[in-house]
């Protein structure tokens, strides 16, 4: 049993892929279908572009000349996208996310994804 979302979508199960969403789950069915008729290629889920990398202290060298890692200070910022695909007519690829509630969080990682990776999300 899924717990409740804070946004009240509900998990969708689809080719034993669960989804975040109806919508998310329909926009899957949809890109397959391009797929299949050659509009799209290679298509992935859950893509993840890294926006800012984890920040450690400096390694430490041990006494006995061996290096120990320095401690974690910030975790990665990363964004997942729920769909790259290559768009055949366009000759490019796409990064899409299905949204139903743009976040604070998501707004300033579109934002990132844009400044840091030359990246425009599509939204559905």
């Amino acid at each position: 049993m899924y717990k409740k979302s804070k946004y009240n979508n509900k998990k969708v199960e689809i080719d034993g892929i669960t989804f975040d969403s109806k919508k998310e789950a329909k926009r899957y069915s949809e890109l397959v279908i391009m797929q299949k008729a050659g509009e799209i290629s290679e298509l992935r889920r859950q893509v993840k572009y890294v926006l800012i990398p984890q920040q450690r202290m400096p390694d430490i060298t041990g006494p006995r000349g061996g290096i120990k890692r320095g401690v974690v200070l910030e975790k990665e910022c990363a964004y997942i996208a729920d769909f790259v695909y290559f768009d055949n007519q366009l000759g490019k690829y796409v990064v899409e996310d299905t949204k139903g509630f743009r976040t604070d969080a998501y707004i300033i990682k579109r934002k990132l994804m844009l400044k840091i990776h030359n990246i425009r999300i599509r939204e559905i």
